[in-house]
C-alpha cells in the first residue's frame, strides 16, 4: 500500500516529477524550474503517496482569502497540484491525500476550501461544489459597431501602455480594490504577480504580454489589461486576434475603456475575451452586442465549507427571515442541522439546532448558494435539495439571493 504523507524538501524535484507527469507534460524539469517552484514549498502543505520510495502521486495547498457576498474575506484552503500517475489510480490515493488536507484545514479554522476542477465528476464526492461559473467571448470586431476613429476615453480619463514591472507596482493595490468588490474572487500573493509577469519563470516558452492601465481623470488606476497578439494574416489583410490573458476594472468606466481600447488596436480583428463572470457587461459595451458570441461555458471555481455558521454568516443578507438546514456531510467536516437568522444587518447561525429542519441538502449544495452563482429553487427541481416544509425552498432563495452572480477571475 501506498505511503500517504507529507514531503519533505529534499524529495520535492520527485513530486515536482510526479505531477509532470500526472498532467502529461514531459517529466524533466530544468534546474531553473526546480529552483523558481521552491516558492511554493511549504511544509506540510504538499503532501504525495510514495510507492518503494517514488513518488506516484502528488497534492498541494495554500493559504487564500475569498471574498463572500458582501465584500468580506473568508480564509479558504486553496487546492492545487492534485495528481495521481496512471499506473496508480483507482487506489484511493485521492481520498487519502484530500482527508488529511481537508482535515488539517479545518484543525487550522479555514472556513471554506476551494480548488479549480480540471474534471466535473471528481470532487463532488469530497463534498464540493461549483461556485462559480464563466463566459468566453469572441469579439467580431468589424460588427462591433464602434467608432474606427476612437483615439481614447471621453470621461476624461487615459489608457497607457506599462510594463511588467510597473505591473508588479500598480496590480497589487488594484486588485485588492477590484476583489473586495467580486464575490467569488481570490487573494493573489507576491509570488502571483511574479509568475504572471515573468519575473519567475515555472515554464519556458515565455512570451510578454502587452499590459496597459486605464488612469481616471484624477490619476488613480482603476482598471488593467494583459494581453498578446498572434501574427494571422489573410489575404495580405492583418487578421490577428487579441488573447486576453485578464482584465479587471474597478469602476464600469474603465472597464468599457480598456476593452474599447483592445478593439481599436490597428490590425486585431478579433479579441478573445478569455474567461469572464456570467454576467459580465461586456457584450453590452459594444454598440452591436451580437458581435460578441460566446465560445465557452462552464463551471470555473468549487467550494467545500468547512464551517457551516462562520461561512453563512460572514455574507450578506438583502432580505429577513429564519430557515433551518440539515447539511448532509459523509464526511462529517460540515454535517448538522443549523438555524440560520438574517437580516440586512447580519447573520447569526447556531449549530446543534433541536428545531424541524426546513431543508435538507448536502455540503456541495450548500457551497453553491452561499456565493450567489445558484437557485435553491433550482435545487429543489433538480431532487439536489428537499423541501422539508412546502414552500420553504421558495423562502430561503429569496434569502440566499444576491445582488450579481460571483465570479472568480483566477485560475490556480
Amino acid at each position: 500500500m501506498s505511503d500517504v504523507r507529507s514531503v519533505t524538501e529534499a524529495e520535492f524535484e520527485g513530486w515536482l516529477r510526479a505531477h509532470a507527469t500526472g498532467f502529461l507534460r514531459p517529466p524533466v524539469l530544468t534546474p531553473e524550474q526546480i529552483d523558481a517552484r521552491r516558492a511554493q514549498f511549504v511544509p506540510d502543505r504538499l503532501l504525495g503517496a510514495f510507492d518503494d520510495g517514488r513518488c506516484v502521486a502528488t497534492f498541494r495547498s495554500f493559504a487564500q482569502e475569498l471574498t463572500a457576498v458582501g465584500g468580506a474575506p473568508v480564509a479558504a484552503d486553496a487546492i492545487t497540484n492534485v495528481s495521481v500517475s496512471a499506473t496508480h489510480r483507482r487506489r484511493g490515493l485521492l481520498s487519502r491525500m484530500m482527508a488529511q488536507d481537508l482535515a488539517a484545514a479545518k484543525e487550522r479554522g479555514d472556513v471554506v476550501a476551494t480548488l479549480i476542477a480540471a474534471e466535473y465528476p471528481i470532487y463532488g464526492r469530497y463534498g464540493f461544489g461549483p461556485v462559480t461559473w464563466a463566459n468566453r467571448w469572441t469579439i467580431e470586431v468589424p460588427r462591433a459597431g464602434l467608432d474606427p476613429r476612437w483615439s481614447g476615453p471621453d470621461d476624461g480619463g487615459r489608457i497607457d501602455l506599462v510594463d511588467g514591472e510597473d505591473v508588479r507596482k500598480l496590480g497589487p493595490e488594484l486588485y485588492e480594490r477590484f476583489r473586495r468588490l467580486q464575490p467569488g474572487a481570490v487573494s493573489r500573493d507576491e509570488l502571483w504577480w511574479q509568475v504572471n509577469t515573468g519575473a519567475v519563470r515555472f515554464h519556458d516558452g515565455w512570451t510578454e504580454p502587452f499590459y496597459a492601465v486605464y488612469r481616471s481623470a484624477h490619476g488613480e488606476v482603476e482598471g488593467l489589461v494583459a494581453y498578446r497578439s498572434d501574427e494571422t494574416w489573410t489575404g495580405k489583410q492583418p487578421d490577428q486576434t487579441a488573447d486576453v490573458l485578464g482584465l479587471v476594472a474597478t469602476t464600469a468606466s474603465a472597464e468599457r475603456a480598456l476593452w474599447h481600447f483592445l478593439c481599436s488596436i490597428d490590425w486585431i480583428t478579433k479579441v478573445d475575451s478569455g474567461y469572464r463572470g456570467p454576467d459580465d457587461l461586456l457584450p453590452r459595451y459594444l454598440p452591436d452586442p451580437r458581435a460578441a458570441r460566446i465560445t465557452e461555458h462552464a463551471d470555473w471555481l468549487w467550494m467545500r465549507i468547512l464551517d457551516v455558521a462562520a461561512a453563512l454568516e460572514a455574507r450578506t443578507y438583502e432580505g429577513a427571515g429564519t430557515v433551518v438546514l440539515e447539511v448532509v456531510d459523509g464526511d462529517g467536516l460540515a454535517a448538522g442541522r443549523f438555524r440560520l437568522e438574517v437580516s440586512p444587518e447580519g447573520a447569526s447561525c447556531t449549530p446543534g439546532s433541536t428545531a424541524s429542519a426546513d431543508l435538507t441538502l448536502e455540503a456541495g449544495e450548500l457551497a453553491s448558494v452561499w456565493l450567489g452563482g445558484e437557485s435553491l429553487l433550482r435545487l429543489a427541481a433538480l431532487g439536489r435539495v428537499q423541501e422539508e416544509r412546502e414552500g420553504a425552498a421558495r423562502k430561503a432563495d429569496a434569502l440566499f439571493r444576491s445582488p450579481g452572480r460571483p465570479w472568480c477571475p483566477d485560475i490556480f
